[in-house]
C-alpha cells in the first residue's frame, strides 16, 4: 500500500513568517542604540538645564520687568514690556560709547592676539625640541594666570604714581609728570588690549603650534628652492593648510573678547566713575548691582547673550564645515 507523504515546505517559508519578529527586534535595537548615548547623558543635560537655561530664562523674564529692590522685597512682579530694551536701544550711551568699545575693542584686541600668537607659534616651530618646551611652558604662566591678577600688574605698570611707565618716562626726560592713563578712552583701552593680548596669545601660539607641526616640511623645502621667501611661504602654504584652525581660533577670541570684563571693570574708572570706557557687560553689571535697576541690566545682559550666542553659532558651523566634529 502506497503512503501518501505531504509536500515540503517551500525553501523560506519558515524564515518568512519569523521575519516580521526578527525585523521587529532589529529596529528595537536600532531605537535603543540611538538612544542609549542621550540616555547617559541625560543627568548631565538635567543638571546643565538647571545651572544654565533656567538662570537665562530668568534673566529674560526680568528684562521685561521695571525690577528693583522694591519688587525683590515684595516679591511682586512689575511687567513693562519691552520699555528696558527700548530705553537700552534709545541710549546715546549704548551707540557712542558702549558698542564702539565693545566691538571696537573686540576686532582689535583679536587681530592682535592672532597675529602675536602665530608669530610666536612661528618661532616655537624653528626650535628645537629642548627649548621649544622650555619657552612654551614659560608662556603657558601668563595663560594659567588669573585675569585679575593680570590685570592688577597692568595697573601697576601704568599707574599714575608709582607706576614702571611714568618712572621710566621721567628717567628719560620725554615727560616732566606724572601721566595718569587711566582717565583718556584711548589710553585706557591701550592698556587693557596689552592684558588681554598678553594673556590669551599662548592658547593662539600652541594651538597653530600644532598644526604647523604637520605642515608638509617638504612642500615648504620645495618653495624655498623655487626662490619663495617666507612671507610667501606662509601665505602660499602654511595659512591655506591651517585655515580650519585659524577659523577656530578667531572665531574663540572673538567669543571672549566680546564678553571682557574683568580686564575693564577692575582698573581705574573701569567700574562707571568714567563713563567713556563703558563696555556692554560693564554697563549691564553697574546698572544692575550699582543702580539697582535689574530689569534695565538683565535687558542689556540679554543683548550680549544674542550676540554672543550668535558668534557661537558660526562657531559651531564652523567646526561641523571642517568636519571637526
Amino acid at each position: 500500500m502506497s503512503s501518501i507523504q505531504a509536500p515540503a515546505p517551500a525553501p523560506g517559508a519558515a524564515t518568512s513568517v519569523a521575519a516580521p519578529s526578527g525585523a521587529g527586534r532589529g529596529r528595537r535595537f536600532i531605537t535603543m542604540a540611538k538612544a542609549r548615548p542621550w540616555l547617559l547623558l541625560a543627568p548631565a543635560l538635567v543638571i546643565l538645564g538647571g545651572l544654565m537655561i533656567w538662570p537665562l530664562i530668568r534673566v529674560v523674564i526680568i528684562s521685561l520687568q521695571n525690577y528693583g529692590l522694591r519688587e525683590i522685597n515684595t516679591g511682586k512682579s512689575n511687567f513693562n514690556g519691552v520699555d528696558n530694551y527700548t530705553e537700552a536701544f534709545s541710549s546715546p550711551t549704548l551707540w557712542t560709547v558702549v558698542l564702539p568699545n565693545t566691538v571696537g575693542f573686540a576686532i582689535v584686541s583679536v587681530l592682535g592676539t592672532v597675529a602675536f600668537g602665530t608669530l610666536v607659534a612661528l618661532l616655537l616651530a624653528r626650535l628645537g625640541t629642548t627649548w621649544r618646551t622650555i619657552v612654551s611652558s614659560a608662556i603657558m604662566v601668563a595663560w594659567a594666570m588669573p585675569a585679575v591678577t593680570g590685570t592688577y600688574v597692568w595697573t601697576w605698570v601704568f599707574d599714575a604714581d608709582k607706576g614702571l611707565v611714568n618712572s621710566l618716562l621721567q628717567g628719560a626726560g620725554i615727560i616732566d609728570e606724572p601721566v595718569n592713563w587711566f582717565t583718556n578712552r584711548w589710553s585706557f583701552y591701550g592698556i587693557v588690549l596689552l592684558n588681554v593680548i598678553h594673556h590669551g596669545f599662548p592658547f593662539i601660539a600652541i594651538t597653530i603650534l600644532a598644526g604647523l607641526l604637520g605642515v608638509s616640511k617638504e612642500m615648504l623645502e620645495a618653495a624655498e628652492l623655487d626662490g619663495a621667501n617666507a612671507w610667501t611661504r606662509f601665505w602660499r602654504i602654511t595659512f591655506p593648510t591651517l585655515k580650519p584652525v585659524f577659523s577656530v581660533v578667531v572665531i574663540l577670541s572673538t567669543i571672549w573678547d566680546f564678553k571682557v570684563f574683568a580686564q575693564v571693570y577692575l582698573m581705574p574708572g573701569g567700574a562707571g566713575s568714567n563713563r567713556e570706557v563703558l563696555n556692554l557687560g560693564v554697563w549691564s553689571y553697574i546698572e544692575s548691582f550699582g543702580q539697582n535697576r535689574y530689569g534695565f541690566g538683565s535687558a542689556l545682559a540679554v543683548l550680549l547673550t544674542l550676540v554672543l550666542m550668535g558668534i557661537t553659532a558660526v562657531y559651531i558651523r564652523t567646526l561641523f564645515k571642517e568636519d571637526q566634529l
